[in-house]
């Protein structure tokens, strides 16, 4: 257990501390219209549910 404690855990810590710097530095190499945040505004889709059952009252209406 001493061995995991003393070479392998700190090695593990390591790895993932590089392969997140590298990650994040990858944004360098993206095209410039890439690198930049995804849009918040909405493109015409409408997020309202809209309910596909009917209820009792509309179904014997019809």
């Amino acid at each position: 257990m001493a061995i995991f404690r003393q070479y392998i855990a700190p090695l593990l810590a390591v790895l993932v501390f590089f392969f997140a710097l590298v990650a994040v530095s990858a944004r360098i190499f993206l095209p410039s219209d890439m690198a930049a945040p995804a849009p918040i505004e909405e493109v015409g889709i409408s997020f309202q549910p809209t309910p596909t059952y009917l209820t009792p009252a509309a179904h014997n209406a019809s």
